[in-house]
């Protein structure tokens, strides 16, 4: 697909990436946030071994809001006015601690690498969303491509199907967080792209702090590590993994077309892959390579016009 763009004087600043043109600034923005999350599947995978799911995406709220929080002086003046609009982050907020919460429980249990490409699968769901509520248009192509797609998952997950699957199952975990981060993505597209994307951060990264707190102290109470690696891990979450992806993504998401901003996410899961084998030992399955060229011949059709 190449996404009809003026190819004038700014041509040269423009680069094409998953079949379309994205800004220069946009392309190195995403290249960035590309590392940082391939990598992160990684930290987390680690982090999990100290501390339980809800613990640990609690913990890394709260440090990513608070490495965040001089963005509110900072941009004090870019602040939502209105009620309504505090109202939506709040929901924003409630739905993304949810995502987060359930992608961990499912990582717990899972490989980092077939946790990543199922957690991507979330361009899939964006595509499904993306035509009601944001009027894009569907064709018989990019239906194809949404069939390859689940393909893809099922491929990767064959053995899983051939024995029983319950709710406790990590792939449901993992399907739900990334159905949950493709409703993030619309619901900010749709109402919340006026707000500046750190400022939507920090609200919703306290806010869902808050929240998890609370549930937290209704079942174990909080528990922190004072493991070096532990700490480590946390600092990388919360710094690089949240404050400076997440901001990054939501400007792409603010900036670019969602369904090519989040169909080329696509490349994160097989560079989490490449990680996960050189730094936890995790063996790349033939069918794991399948399901992956699956995925990403789905994502290709979904983006070809």
């Amino acid at each position: 697909m190449l996404l009809k763009v003026y190819i004038g004087p700014i041509k040269s600043s423009m680069f094409l990436f998953g079949g379309v043109y994205l800004r220069k600034r946009s392309w190195l923005l995403f290249t960035l946030m590309a590392l940082l999350w391939s990598l992160n599947w990684v930290v987390m995978k680690i982090g999990l071994k100290f501390v339980d799911p809800l613990n640990l995406v609690m913990q890394r709220l709260l440090l990513s809001s608070i490495i965040l929080s001089p963005t509110l002086i900072w941009k004090r003046k870019n602040l939502p006015k209105d009620k309504f609009t505090w109202l939506k982050i709040d929901v924003l907020s409630l739905i993304n601690a949810a995502c987060m919460t359930s992608t961990n429980i499912g990582l717990l249990h899972e490989t980092s690498g077939l946790s990543s490409l199922l957690t991507y699968t979330q361009p899939l769901f964006v595509f499904c969303l993306a035509v009601p509520f944001l009027g894009e248009k569907i064709s018989l192509t990019r239906v194809s491509g949404l069939i390859s797609g689940f393909l893809g998952i099922v491929t990767l997950y064959a053995g899983s199907f051939r024995s029983q699957i319950n709710l406790s199952s990590p792939f449901l975990f993992l399907i739900l967080g990334a159905f949950l981060w493709a409703l993030t993505v619309i619901y900010y597209k749709k109402f919340l792209s006026h707000v500046d994307p750190a400022i939507i951060n920090v609200i919703q990264f306290s806010m869902g702090a808050t929240f998890l707190l609370s549930i937290v102290f209704m079942f174990k109470g909080p528990t922190f590590s004072s493991n070096t690696l532990y700490i480590l891990s946390l600092l990388y979450m919360s710094a690089l993994g949240s404050a400076a992806a997440s901001t990054i993504w939501l400007i792409l998401i603010k900036d670019e077309e969602t369904t090519v901003i989040s169909t080329s996410s696509l490349i994160i899961p097989a560079m989490a892959l490449i990680f996960s084998w050189i730094f936890l030992g995790e063996v790349i399955e033939q069918t794991t390579l399948l399901g992956l060229m699956l995925i990403l011949a789905g994502i290709y059709l979904v983006n070809k016009r």
